[in-house]
């Protein structure tokens, strides 16, 4: 009974992992592009720091496009906090931040 339950659970994260995949795969990266200028001044420039407190920007190439989509959503609801990316998450549609995600997952590393 214990493993039956166990095997239900894992199939139940199988299946939520993939209509995540799905989901996220289901942004158009040519628009994610054009979407993501805005965003490479601080995101693609490997010598770009904030001027206070200094920190580098994160690098996002390569990333899964869920974290991202779930990173902007959290920034655009108040969850996360930096102002600069509230602002820039907050005129984001749900298409946006998939598009976005699905570019951003193209770059590999960069």
């Amino acid at each position: 009974m214990m493993i039956q339950r166990l095997a239900g659970i894992a199939m139940l994260a199988v299946l939520s992992g993939t209509a995540l995949v799905a989901n996220a795969e289901s942004g158009d990266p040519q628009q994610g592009k054009v979407k993501f200028q805005g965003c490479m001044g601080c995101h693609a420039s490997p010598y770009a720091t904030n001027a206070y407190p200094t920190f580098k920007f994160p690098k996002l190439g390569g990333q899964h496009p869920e974290y991202i989509v779930a990173a902007l959503k959290a920034y655009k609801s108040g969850e996360r906090k930096h102002k600069t990316m509230v602002f820039q998450a907050g005129s984001l549609s749900d298409q946006d931040m998939l598009d976005i995600a699905a570019y951003i997952a193209t770059l590999n590393g960069q």
